[in-house]
């Protein structure tokens, strides 16, 4: 069965993840991404934290399943002729390099535009053009930063912290990629290509919106009541960390279970929902707490929340994180065991749903890398291994019209 976005070429210029991760997106849904590299280096992420000597990095495998290859030298002539031909044919260019390196790789958009008038390029940045930091190097702790999420992440007594989850790179990816799809679906109705960008601090401030919701309320009231620090503890004018307080409104803390003394793991996230009020109780062992005026609103409830967690913990005391969840989801109360990226990659229903993937490369042997977070009723997303360095380089330049004569030239000369 034909793919969504088969038919549709993608000339992929960026590398290590935030590009990548767009690009593999699209890939996996029908597109056909040409990874363009540096001849004899490619994607630095290629041997960065390698664990086979002499073999691609999971950093890259992880990031580029589904693309193409491509080794070229754009600042020799012959290499700007080819990357001309591409862009002739292709409909989307996706980069992420210095501001101005296409201008100076003597590929601006008025040229580009020129070549392919259908042309979308689309843009990884750090901040936005015209911010005041536009010059910054931007990585993902300090997207993280920049854009809120390290400032209210964390214990309160405790310094800014950043997340494992790539909220910076593979967010920005994401985003990128509907920014994207948005472009060729405008370019279906006018013909016309055009510029699409995203930078990592307004990918990282998109999904910090509750947190800005929250300090229009703090600026309003000057106190968050779902925080852990209400009602007996103090705020300040801006957003407090909130350690491992629901941020939605729903009381949530992560709790003890059996075997935490030596797992460090061995924890469940229980949340306190209004509506799950009475099935918490009655899993408890408290029904008295379920008509208590003192515990049956959670305003009551605010003064004396730590309380009630400390009482969840004593009840978990003899249940694994496991065991737990499955009583605990009998009474359809939120909840959810604290896994261990170990327990992810052998996590069975992971593998049955494809969100966990297990593929063949040809250095490598089999390694697990991620599968498409979105399913389809009509698609299965098969997941491929990454290309090696320039696997594709041939068939590439003879889809563009090159001789064997030629493409044996451009490599003598290191043009490919």
């Amino acid at each position: 069965m034909s793919k969504p976005l088969e038919g549709i070429k993608i000339i992929d210029f960026t590398h290590v993840q935030a590009g990548p991760a767009c690009t593999q997106l699209l890939a996996w849904y029908g597109a056909d991404v040409i990874k363009v590299e540096r001849p004899g280096a490619g994607d630095v992420t290629r041997n960065q934290l390698r664990d086979i000597p002499d073999a691609d990095a999971l950093y890259f495998t992880m990031l580029n399943s589904n693309k193409r290859s491509l080794t070229l030298d754009t600042k020799t002539q012959a290499g700007k002729e080819v990357l001309e031909k591409l862009i002739r044919e292709s409909d989307v260019l996706v980069e992420n390099f210095g501001p101005g390196a296409l201008d100076r790789m003597g590929f601006s958009w008025a040229r580009i535009n020129e070549l392919n008038p259908g042309m979308i390029v689309a843009s990884v940045k750090g901040f936005s053009d015209g911010h005041h930091y536009e010059d910054l190097k931007v990585y993902e702790n300090v997207a993280q930063c920049a854009g809120g999420a390290a400032s209210t992440t964390g214990f309160w007594d405790g310094p800014p912290t950043v997340s494992a989850a790539a909220l910076g790179d593979s967010n920005t990816g994401m985003h990128l990629a509907i920014g994207i799809l948005t472009a060729l679906m405008g370019r279906a109705k006018t013909g016309k290509g055009q510029k699409v960008a995203v930078s990592m601090q307004d990918a990282v401030i998109n999904l910090c919106r509750v947190k800005l919701r929250d300090q229009q309320r703090l600026d309003r009231v000057g106190y968050l009541e779902e925080y852990p620090q209400y009602p007996h503890g103090e705020f300040s004018d801006v957003v407090p960390r909130g350690g491992n307080a629901g941020g939605g409104g729903q009381p949530g803390w992560v709790l003890k279970c059996k075997g935490w003394e030596t797992d460090p793991n061995a924890y469940i996230y229980f949340t306190i929902q209004g509506h799950a009020w009475a099935p918490i109780c009655k899993a408890l062992g408290k029904p008295e707490w379920i008509e208590d005026p003192a515990y049956n609103t959670a305003q009551a409830r605010q003064d004396k929340i730590f309380d009630i967690f400390a009482f969840i913990e004593n009840w978990l005391a003899d249940k694994t994180k496991y065991e737990a969840v499955d009583i605990l989801r009998k009474f359809d109360i939120p909840c959810a065991p604290v896994l261990t990226m170990k327990e992810i990659a052998e996590d069975a229903s992971l593998r049955k749903s494809g969100t966990i993937v297990e593929v063949e490369h040809k250095q490598r042997g089999k390694y697990l890398t991620v599968g498409s977070p979105v399913k389809f009723s009509d698609m299965t997303v098969e997941i491929t291994g990454s290309p090696l360095l320039g696997e594709h380089s041939d068939e590439i330049l003879a889809s563009l019209g090159y001789t064997k004569e030629q493409i044996a030239d451009m490599h003598a000369n290191k043009v490919v």
